[in-house]
């Protein structure tokens, strides 16, 4: 006979999905949710935050207020609960002060069953008090500490004896990273296990893939309670998908389940959903795990085209040897906040430019489709070459200098500028250490750039351009540099309804409208409308 255990499974689809639509789900869709919970042997559902802050469009299920959940027809097997942020209780406001907002009515008077608070290790012991709150008001409270993967032993056991002087009913412990391993679940466990010996539960993240193998080794190490989500649906990777779970837990408890309401809804909407936003473990989710970096860092470089692979692998690589555990879209976004100041270089474009013709060098595949006929529009024409980044569609012997800006770049494509013979123009004075290290023996041309929305200007040594793209950096600098003409080739534009596309062509129309610019030929296909174009097979007869 095999031996069964109550394990209690724990949907929160619209909490931990939400991070992907804005927690904007719909009655409709909550109700049926429901029924397929109940069907696929699902007790507790965890239906959305309540969070304190509201500055900017949020869903009903950000808020899950009391007065939303009673509009709700709701099974009644079915346990509710909402989550909170342990950091939102810790505001000026007084931990009091928010619960009491927050919770206006008693568990008698509440749809809500269940308060789960989400936690980080330096805000354990100052938000522990808010468990006896809610259990003087009659509510279950189950206490989630958040990225466990970072602790040791030591660390782990204190916490959980802190934990054991309050009413709380199930001490979770959150693989936010997705960094745990089957054999390191089991290992925290029992580190936990030799502390606190009330119900443990587990949240699994799904970095490494390994959210549901981790979920099923907690199980058999003791844990008896375990959250999934339909079709993994959560922040970053996503987590253990309920589905999956679900059949487990028919051998695991004894019990068995309908499938078939649950199926059908991931067929007609979670489905589509996946494939709009992307969850689910891929390579980059993968390194973030085994590094321990934050997820939402590659969540929004998927999902933001200005990153393309190479840009999102030298992310990671930044932030393994960073404080990358930690989320800051400022470490992310980093170029639009490096190029803040006016900061002069120490090389003068007029040097190179004054009076030239400049032929600029992009990636577009037409650069290299007529590679020999641009060589030939060279060697008629005479202009300085200028390569942006470590484009080189044509023989390097025909590249003068090249131009480079994007900090994130400029960590991916270091290694490669280090080999490449010719002169790197940077905003030197702009860069951390840690690119510039990067960059060791290289020859740097220090040209300054800020950044300024919807500007151009032109000094002798710095210019100021409306993003940190590279292209606007070459125009500026080149302008700056006095040349007489500009010609592009590689420029062709992206693929379909591309959002860089219409950025470019802004900055562009930008460019063309600023005084004093040189006129902008393009002697390749473009799809710009704002550039002037000439064939390159017209220019070398």
């Amino acid at each position: 006979m095999i031996e069964t255990k109550v394990v209690n499974l724990l949907d929160c689809t619209f909490r931990d999905g939400g991070y992907y639509n804005a927690w904007d789900f719909s009655p409709e869709l909550i109700e049926t949710y429901f029924d397929s919970m109940v069907a696929a042997g699902v007790g507790i559902v965890e239906i959305g935050f309540r969070f304190t802050k509201n500055t900017e469009f949020m869903g009903p299920c950000a808020f899950t207020t009391d007065e939303f959940i009673r509009e709700l027809t709701i099974p009644k097997s079915l346990t509710v609960a909402v989550m909170l942020n342990g950091s939102d209780l810790l505001s000026d406001e007084g931990l009091e002060a928010v619960l009491t907002t927050l919770f206006p009515n008693d568990a008698k008077n509440s749809p809500v069953d269940l308060v789960r608070i989400a936690c980080h290790a330096h805000e354990f012991s100052k938000v522990l008090p808010a468990c006896q709150w809610l259990n003087d008001r009659g509510y279950l409270v189950g206490f989630n500490l958040m990225q466990i993967s970072n602790r040791t032993q030591s660390e782990v056991e204190d916490l959980a004896k802190e934990a054991t002087k309050w009413p709380i009913e199930v001490l979770y412990f959150a693989d936010s990273m997705g960094s745990l391993t089957p054999q390191k679940t089991v290992e925290i466990v029992k580190w936990i296990r030799n502390i606190w010996s009330g119900p443990i539960g587990i949240h699994t993240h799904d970095n490494m893939g390994m959210a549901l193998q981790n979920t099923l080794a907690s199980i058999e190490a003791g844990v008896t309670w375990v959250d999934a989500t339909v079709t993994g649906m959560g922040r970053g990777p996503g987590n253990a998908c309920t589905e999956l779970l679900a059949i487990e837990m028919e051998e695991i408890t004894g019990k068995s389940t309908n499938l078939v309401p649950l199926m059908d809804l991931v067929k007609t909407v979670f489905q589509p959903m996946k494939d709009q936003y992307r969850w689910g473990s891929n390579p980059f989710y993968y390194l973030a795990g085994k590094y321990s970096i934050h997820p939402t860092y590659i969540q929004e470089m998927l999902v933001d085209t200005r990153y393309d692979n190479e840009d999102i692998l030298a992310v990671i690589d930044h932030l393994r040897d960073t404080d990358g555990n930690k989320y800051s879209r400022k470490s992310l976004d980093a170029a639009r906040n490096y190029y803040r100041s006016a900061l002069d270089g120490d090389w003068e474009a007029v040097e190179s430019f004054a009076a030239r013709e400049v032929l600029v060098l992009g990636p577009g595949p037409s650069a290299k489709k007529y590679s020999k006929a641009i060589e030939a529009f060279i060697d008629k024409h005479k202009p300085i070459v200028l390569a942006l980044n470590t484009t080189t569609p044509i023989a390097q012997d025909y590249i003068n200098l090249r131009i480079a800006s994007h900090p994130v770049r400029l960590i991916a494509d270091s290694e490669t500028h280090t080999k490449q013979p010719q002169p790197l123009i940077v905003p030197v004075s702009a860069l951390p250490e840690t690119i510039l290290a990067g960059l060791a023996g290289k020859q740097l041309l220090d040209f300054g750039l800020m950044v300024e929305p919807d500007t151009y200007e032109f000094h002798s040594r710095r210019c100021v351009a409306p993003l940190p793209l590279v292209l606007a950096y070459a125009l500026a600098m080149v302008t700056s540099g006095d040349s007489k003409r500009i010609f592009l080739a590689g420029f062709d534009g992206y693929d379909g309804h591309d959002p860089r596309n219409e950025e470019l062509e802004i900055l562009l129309k930008q460019f063309k409208a600023s005084s004093g610019v040189p006129p902008v030929i393009s002697i390749t296909p473009t799809a710009y409308k704002n550039v002037e174009v000439q064939s390159v097979f017209g220019e070398i007869n």
